[in-house]
């Protein structure tokens, strides 16, 4: 069994320093991994990402982060992901990374997404440059996770976990208004999951969303959120040997 400890969308400022590094000083107790699900800042600025890499330096757990919308903000991505780099933790963009949680081997493939809408209500690649362009970012990254997914499972992983922002699917979405679904997340992310295949997937920025969902194909979505999980991070349990299979332990 592998404990999953996850959390999204902490938005932290300088005056948010040390709120979550206590509970984050329990992990080793309950969890052999932290995975930061993006909107990890306010602003994106390097000022309040290294609030955060403080809250996760010399942390007892790998940490594996993928970057939010918020964190683009301030148009300086490289140098924030540079930040967390430098405090050990592992930062994916249409990437995969194989983690060693206490001997077992756990492939991570993280990218941010982006959004589109779900199936029956989603954006095309037709009409204005810029709206091709939308979708096309979408399917860039999508392709992306899958790619990650699928060397991962050429890597003598024990379990893949697919780790973004956005949603891949619009159960977890539940609670937010229909309006804005397509801009919290798109069916794209999901087929790749489904096409490569995961044993969970985990993602924030649906603050008034619901934490459970699935995709099409059977693998379980889980909306790590703080707004909605409320609390410093979630644990979820994934069994060895039986694809898919997962279950929460409140941390």
């Amino acid at each position: 069994m592998i404990r999953v400890a996850a959390v999204g969308d902490i938005h932290m400022g300088p005056e948010s320093q040390g709120l979550l590094r206590p509970a984050f000083e329990t992990l080793p107790d309950c969890a052999d991994l932290l995975l930061l699900a993006g909107d990890l800042t306010r602003h994106g600025t390097p000022e309040e990402m290294d609030v955060v890499a403080r809250e996760v330096r010399d942390l007892p757990v790998p940490v594996v982060a993928v970057l939010g919308n918020h964190d683009h903000h301030d148009e300086q991505p490289e140098k924030v992901t540079g930040i967390l780099r430098e405090a050990g933790v592992t930062v994916l963009e249409g990437e995969g990374a194989v983690i060693d949680c206490a001997g077992t081997r756990v492939g991570v493939a993280g990218t941010k997404g982006f959004g589109g809408g779900f199936v029956g209500r989603s954006a095309g690649e037709f009409g204005e440059p810029v709206m091709k362009e939308f979708v096309r970012t979408t399917r860039r990254s999508a392709d992306a996770l899958c790619a990650a997914l699928k060397d991962l499972d050429g890597r003598d992983c024990a379990a893949r976990i697919a780790l973004t922002h956005f949603s891949p699917v619009a159960d977890t979405l539940a609670g937010e208004p229909l309006e804005i679904y397509p801009f919290l997340g798109s069916y794209l992310l999901a087929e790749a999951i489904d096409t490569a295949g995961a044993d969970l997937a985990v993602h924030g920025h649906a603050h008034a969303g619901s934490e459970h969902g699935m995709t099409a194909g059977g693998v379980r979505v889980r909306n790590v959120a703080q707004p909605v999980i409320k609390r410093a991070f979630n644990v979820y349990q994934l069994t060895l040997g039986r694809p898919g299979s997962s279950s929460v332990v409140r941390a």
